[in-house]
Parts: C-alpha cells; structure tokens; sequence
C-alpha cells in the first residue's frame, strides 16, 4: 500500500446521527490551516492557537453562509493521537452538517481518511507499537468489560511491554554469542551458559503461558463459548430461551426438533458468553440429526463451560447414557462442567436419589468433586493445581426456577477476568502464531546446546525467536 503521510486527511470520528454531537478529525501538516480556511472563529484563529486548546467559531459554506456553529480543539505535533498537527471538530449530530463541513475540508485541501490510517499514522510516528494499533479497534469493538480491560491494557503497552523484555534479554545474549565466535580460536566464553539455560527455561515458560491463554482470551473477546448439551426434550432450548428472555429457540414436544447449533451471546456480569444450543444426544438412523449430534460432540469439546441438562422425570438408563457421552469429551483442565437437574417443576430433586446419586459418583470416578448447589460457586480457576469440580444445580427451564442462581454460576465463573489481575491474555490469532514459532526456535536452542551443536547454529536459532517476538510489536529488526 502507498503511505501518503505528506497529506492532510480527514474524517468523521462519530457516526453521524446517533447523537447531539459528531467529531470529525482532520490530521496532517497543513490541518490547522485547512481548518482555519473553514472556520472563522470569534477570537483568534486556529492556525496561532497554543495546543490542547479549544475554540468556539462558525463553519461557513462555500458562501459564506453558516453551517453550524462548532468547537476546535487543537493539536500540535508531536502531542496529538497522530503525532501530527491535528484538530477535531465538533458539531451537532446532522449527516447534512457533517458533509457540508466535510466538503468544505475537501476543497480547502484535506482527503477522505482511508480506514484505520488515524491510527496507521499513530504506528508509523511512533505513537504506539503493532500491537497497541491492533488493540484500538478491540477496544472501540468491545461489548464487555472483560473483553475492555483485555484490549484496554494491550493499547497501553501491557503486552509489548512484556515482549520487549523477553526481546531485550535474548538480544543481549546472542550479542555475547556472537561475540564469542569472532573469538573463537582463542576458547574466550563471553555468554553464561547457566544464565543461558536459565532464561530459555524462562522464557520459553513464559511465552507457552502467553500461547495458551489464547483460548480464554478469544473467548472473551468473542464470548465465552457455553455449550448446552443433553437428551433430546430435556429442555435444552427452553433453557436458552429462558437465559435470553425471549423465544430464540424453537420448543417442542417432538423428539430431535433441534437439528444444528444454535448461537446467541448475552452480557452476564460484564462478561459475554456466547450460549450455543446443541441438539439432542439420542440413538438415531435419521442422517440429518446424526450430523447434527455429530456437531453437538464438537461444540462440548470446544466450549469453556458445558451445561449438561438432566431431565428428572427420564428413566435412569436413558439418563445416565448421556452423562456418560458428556463427561467422554470434557477435558477438565480447560472446561467447567454444570448439571442441570431440569424440570423440578414437575419432579422434586430428592424424588430422583438414583439418578442424582449416579451422576455424583460417576463424576467421582473421574476424581472430579461435585456438589449440589442453590449457590454461586463456581470459581474460574486455571492454577496447575486447580481441583477438578462440577456443580450441580435444580433448576426449571420452563418456569425460570434457578435460572438466576445459574447467571451467578456462570458470572462468578469468569470474575477474576474483571479485577486488577496481572494476567495478560492473547486475543489475537497472529499473535499465538508469532509466540508459537518463537517457542519452535528456541527449543531448537535448547535441545542443541544439549547435544553440542555448534554456537552459531544456537545463536541462529535465538536470532529467529527474536524476530517472531519483534513482529508481534512491529520491530523485526534483529
């Protein structure tokens, strides 16, 4: 793409229309001077005035006639979100006022912004790194406040910040590596092999922590994923229609009416979970519905939390068959599991000891704790040491009994994403790739050393994983 930084650009930073005011920014060399050809302020000019200062003037048309009367606030290079002399505009919210003063930026020398080039500028002067341009748009995307804090903190250096470490350390030492080979004749050893060992376990440590936090934090910043499972007509879509107060999902008494996936998202305690409705496990000769519990294993295996639903009023076989289908394609170090014993409307929880009791032990079988619960507690917790835990909760999907203690469990499930934790996670796919091949290399690093392997193939190799962390940030040169 050709970069045009000598252009003065503008655009409006609002969408018009959707509120009392609109912003439209202009940014380049000659921005305070277009503005000024457009407004006439009531003292001064925008051209003399001091930066972070705020003007009030009229937008005058090709005529001279007024378009509206607006505020200019003012930046001067190298302190404005660019980096560049900038200004932005305030005017009331019309799309009729809005392009009249965008022509007239037009004709007094700006262009039309292409997509994202505010913040393309803010990279190419130094503003920000990669990284941080990538998270404007999550920030400005974000539906939740845990997908907010994520990209919040990658906008203000969290994330390159621990990179550039990782970065700088593995630059000094290869520099020592290096060195050692211009000396080679002469057996000097300039590089610490212990302080060599050590920060490749570190950082190796370090970055496959930042590569497996991916998961959770691509499911919060796209919901985290929740799949409902269970037999068919145990209330699976009543339940997604009661979690979303409205008829999402189609309920009926016929067997198998759920056929493929259903999704919607709901924000539960600032966090977005994306709920996914399943269709029902069941022995069947039916080929659409086969694929449809094909599907139905894959959600399970890809959700963060699966809600498996009981029905109370089944018989046990049927029951304890699809427990049994659940918990064979859960991974308890990465998912929770809830059970819902549904329909209590009809059949009271303490009626159906067998089955309840059955479910309990399977899950002990497994060494997985569980518990009965009218509570929230279940925790989020991704410790190494972690005890494997699942809730079971009585609910009725059809009369919203437990419903809210449910809300509780999922909300509490992810709360620590809503603190002060120092945690970073990676939410974008280019990133985990980057981290992926920078662990490649450095094991690489590792097992040559261990073998004997020349200095310079080990230093090759350290060269690599710095170029793959430098790309993540925008700084590939090694």
């Amino acid at each position: 793409m050709y970069i045009r930084n000598e252009d003065t650009i503008c655009a409006p930073a609002t969408v018009p229309g959707t509120g009392a005011i609109s912003v439209i920014r202009v940014s380049g060399p000659e921005a305070h001077n277009i503005a000024n050809k457009v407004i006439k302020c009531r003292r001064g000019n925008i051209s003399d005035a001091k930066g972070y200062t705020i003007l009030f003037g009229t937008a005058l048309d090709a005529s001279g006639e007024t378009i509206d009367e607006v505020l200019v606030s003012v930046f001067r290079a190298p302190y404005s979100y660019t980096g560049e002399n900038s200004v932005e505009i305030s005017c009331h919210a019309s799309s009729y006022i809005v392009s009249c003063i965008m022509d007239q930026l037009y004709a007094a020398g700006a262009r039309a912004a292409d997509p994202g080039e505010f913040t393309q500028r803010a990279y190419l002067n130094g503003k920000m790194d990669l990284t941080q341009a990538e998270a404007v748009a999550d920030v400005i995307a974000s539906q939740n406040a845990a997908a907010h804090r994520i990209a919040f903190k990658q906008m203000k250096g969290g994330f390159s910040s621990e990179l550039k470490t990782m970065r700088g350390e593995l630059l000094e030492l290869v520099s020592l590596m290096e060195l050692e080979l211009d000396f080679s004749e002469e057996e000097v050893e300039f590089a610490d092999r212990s302080r060599l060992d050590s920060l490749l376990n570190q950082i190796i440590a370090h970055v496959s922590k930042l590569i497996d936090s991916f998961r959770l934090g691509n499911a919060i910043k796209n919901g985290v994923p929740v799949a409902i499972a269970g037999a068919t007509n145990t209330g699976k879509s009543t339940l997604l229609n009661a979690l979303l107060g409205e008829d999402r999902a189609i309920v009926s008494d016929v067997h198998g009416t759920t056929r493929d996936t259903i999704e919607e998202t709901l924000n539960i305690g600032g966090v977005l979970f994306r709920f996914i409705d399943t269709a029902g496990l069941r022995e069947t000769e039916e080929v659409v519905e086969k694929i449809g519990i094909e599907r139905t294993f894959k959600k399970i295996s890809e959700a963060s939390i699966v809600l498996g639903i009981v029905d109370l009023t089944r018989d046990f076989d049927t029951t304890s068959e699809t427990v049994k289908e659940i918990l064979d394609k859960l991974d308890f170090d990465t998912q929770k599991l809830v059970i819902l014993l549904n329909k209590t409307d009809i059949c009271e929880v303490n009626k159906n000891v067998t089955t309840t009791n059955f479910i309990v032990s399977l899950l002990n079988n497994k060494g997985i704790t569980s518990n009965i619960t009218n509570t929230a507690v279940l925790k989020h917790d991704s410790s190494e040491n972690a005890e494997k835990t699942a809730t079971l909760v009585p609910i009725s999907a059809k009369t919203g009994s437990g419903i809210e203690i449910l809300r509780q469990i999922l909300a509490a499930s992810q709360r620590d994403l809503l603190g002060d934790s120092d945690t970073t996670l990676v939410t974008n796919q280019r990133h985990v790739q980057a981290l992926s091949d920078a662990r490649t290399s450095l094991l690489r690093v590792q097992e040559g050393l261990a073998l004997g392997l020349p200095t310079d193939l080990a230093a090759q190799d350290i060269r690599e994983a710095i170029y793959h962390l430098g790309s993540i940030v925008g700084e590939i040169s090694t």
